[in-house]
């Protein structure tokens, strides 16, 4: 796996931090300066911490479990939807419905609706209810597809969850802590890194900065997931 490129990352602006005054001192240990009021974060150390957290998700994937990535703040939502999407790996980017790992059981039972839905528009069952059942159940589709579509084929609670932005996924991240799920995040300066089992000391509010470490976190998982593939056909060879 390769290192992550120091230019890169300043390029991104990942080093931009919050206001002074809006500082976590617990995030002094991550901070480079104070250029013009504003905080800069210490990208040396934000190198190694990527690539400490690629590692392990590298290693997550490849022991074939799941790893959710949580972004629903307007600058990241859509392209950690579009980064994520292609290692098949669940995403929330519309709104953390409380309960979504506490309770997952239920969620499950909402995901199996969605699930019943599409059996029943695939064998007719659809055509014989009125236009009006239809239409509700149409719609019934539609918002369970905003919420839960992207978790879909999540059958088991993930190994491990990626946030962006600690401060407004509070509910997702004090979930993760309850049931001891290991938690990933990009921590900007007005946050508090202590309760992060990995933390990435980085800019949350910008679409490249936030753009840039999640796409180095989807292509340490896309390796992981080859690696996977590539031992397990090892494996199907020996046999033959």
């Amino acid at each position: 796996m390769s290192r992550t490129n120091f230019e890169e990352l300043l390029e991104a602006g990942v080093h931009f931090g919050h206001l002074k005054s809006k500082w976590n001192p617990n995030m002094a240990p991550y901070i480079f300066t104070e250029k013009n009021g504003i905080h800069v974060i210490d990208l040396n150390k934000t190198v190694k911490k990527i690539d400490t957290a690629a590692a392990a998700l590298k290693q997550i994937a490849k022991s074939g479990k799941k790893i959710m990535f949580v972004a629903t703040k307007k600058q990241g939502k859509d392209i950690v939807a579009e980064i994520i999407k292609p290692t098949r790996m669940p995403f929330v980017t519309e709104r953390w419905s409380g309960g979504m790992l506490t309770n997952f059981s239920t969620v499950r039972k909402s995901i199996r609706k969605m699930q019943q839905y599409d059996k029943m528009k695939a064998d007719g069952t659809l055509k014989t209810m009125s236009k009006r059942e239809r239409l509700q159940r149409s719609r019934q589709r539609e918002k369970l597809e905003t919420i839960f579509g992207s978790i879909a084929d999540m059958n088991r609670l993930p190994a491990a969850v990626f946030i962006v932005d600690i401060r407004k996924e509070h509910i997702a991240l004090a979930e993760a802590k309850k049931l001891n799920i290991p938690v990933f995040a990009m921590v900007d300066t007005n946050s508090n890194p202590a309760p992060i089992d990995f933390v990435i000391p980085a800019n949350d509010d910008a679409t490249k900065s936030i753009s840039t470490v999640v796409g180095i976190m989807a292509n340490a998982i896309k390796e992981g997931l080859e690696e996977r593939k590539a031992s397990r056909e090892k494996e199907i060879a020996a046999k033959a």
